[in-house]
């Protein structure tokens, strides 16, 4: 019998729980939310994440750019968060990869599964919900369009 790869059982054993959960929770958003409020940390990886699959190396670039430098992971938060992001099978392991000239195979690209797009998105609206409250009590102005 051919043996599994280990990121395989990992995401069966997580896509398992999840759907227990699911049953156990009525549904997606329940389930989500019941994970809030986010490290800063954890949202910006599932947010580097939510466009396509990248490297460790590459997220950490994607929340530069993305946050104009004010936001900086470690070595050491990233690669601890992804752990914990991918035991909890918010991400998986990606098997997609560059064109071999392109690619160092050292390299683990990472991809997010249906769970971590529907926590983050509801870390995103959690964020909204606190950000209008803000409005509401005039502690800032919102933007004018122009």
């Amino acid at each position: 019998m051919p043996t599994m790869p280990s990121h395989d059982i990992v995401l069966r054993g997580a896509i398992q729980r999840f759907g227990k959960a699911l049953k156990k929770m009525g549904n997606k958003k329940k389930l989500a939310t019941s994970f809030l409020p986010l490290t800063p940390a954890m949202f910006h990886i599932l947010l580097a994440l939510a466009d396509g699959d990248k490297h460790g190396y590459g997220i950490i670039k994607e929340v530069l750019r993305r946050t104009d430098g004010k936001a900086r992971l470690s070595a050491g938060t990233l690669y601890g968060n992804l752990a914990r992001l991918e035991n909890s099978g918010w991400i998986v392991e990606s098997s997609k990869r560059p064109e071999v000239g392109l690619d160092d195979e050292r390299r683990r690209y990472y991809r997010l599964t249906e769970l971590g797009r529907a926590v983050a998105l509801a870390e995103a609206e959690r964020m909204q919900q606190a950000l209008e409250q803000a409005y509401a009590m005039k502690l800032f102005q919102k933007p004018k369009l122009v």
